[in-house]
C-alpha cells in the first residue's frame, strides 16, 4: 500500500499506463506535468515506465487546460 505522495503517484501512474497498453492506447495524455514526479528521479522512473511500457507521453498546454484563465477564450 502507497505511504507517501509520490508512492500514490506512481501508483495511479503506473495504472493508467496498464490501461493504455490494455486499451491498445500508444499515447498518454496528462493535464499537469506534476503526475510524472516532485523531483528529478521521480520523474526518471515516471518516464523510464512509460518507455518500459512502450507509450508515448503529450502534455497539454497551459492554456489549453481546463480551468486555466486562457482557455476561456
Amino acid at each position: 500500500m502507497p505511504t507517501s505522495d509520490y508512492e500514490q503517484k506512481l501508483e495511479s501512474f503506473i495504472r493508467m499506463c496498464s490501461q493504455a497498453k490494455e486499451s491498445g492506447v500508444d499515447t498518454v495524455i496528462i493535464h499537469h506535468p506534476e503526475v510524472l514526479g516532485d523531483n528529478y528521479a521521480e520523474v526518471i522512473e515516471s518516464l523510464n515506465r512509460l518507455a518500459t511500457a512502450d507509450l508515448s507521453l503529450r502534455v497539454v498546454p497551459p492554456d489549453q487546460r481546463a480551468g486555466s484563465k486562457d482557455s476561456r477564450r
